[in-house]
C-alpha cells in the first residue's frame, strides 16, 4: 500500500512523518526505513529505524534507478513493515510527470514484496492528476 503525505512546502508533512514514523518503530515488530534527502532528521529519528541519507547516493540520478535502489532495501531485509520518503520530488530529479509511474511501480513493489510506502510530496493535490485517487492521502 502507498500512502501520501501532500502540500506545499511549509505545511508540515515532514514534521507529520517523523511522528508516523517513531510511531510506527515502537509498534513494528518488522523493520522501518526513513529515506531522506540529507542527515538534518538523523536526531529527530528513533535510533531503532533505518535512516537513509540520499545525499550519500548522489549516483542516483532517475526513478529507475531509485526504484532498483528501493528494491535493494527490500531485498536485504525481508521483515521491513514500512518505508517512508521524505520530500520525494528533491530526490533522484524526480519532478511531478514522473509521479504516476513511480508511484505505481511503489504499489507494484509494496503488493509483491509487502512493504508499505508512505511519501510525502510538495505539491497541490490539483497538480498531480486522476491517478493521485488510487492512494490514501494522511493529511486532507
Amino acid at each position: 500500500m502507498v500512502k501520501l503525505l501532500v502540500g506545499h512546502k511549509g505545511s508540515g508533512k515532514t514534521k507529520t512523518m517523523v511522528h508516523m514514523a517513531n510511531s510506527a518503530v515502537a509498534s513494528a515488530n518488522g523493520s522501518i526505513v526513513f529515506i531522506n534527502k540529507d542527515s538534518r532528521l538523523m536526531y529527530d529519528l528513533s535510533y531503532r529505524m533505518r535512516v537513509v541519507c540520499m545525499e550519500d547516493y548522489e549516483l542516483i540520478t532517475n526513478t529507475d534507478e531509485y526504484i532498483g535502489f528501493i528494491y535493494g532495501i527490500i531485498s536485504q531485509d525481508h521483515d521491513i513493515e514500512t518505508i517512508f520518503i521524505d520530500s520525494i520530488l528533491k530526490h533522484a530529479d524526480v519532478k511531478l510527470e514522473d509521479l504516476e509511474v513511480f508511484l505505481g511501480r511503489l504499489a507494484l513493489a509494496s503488493e509483491k514484496y509487502g512493504p508499505d510506502f508512505v511519501v510525502s510530496l510538495s505539491a497541490d493535490p490539483s497538480e498531480l492528476g486522476e491517478y493521485i485517487d488510487n492512494y490514501e492521502i494522511l493529511n486532507k
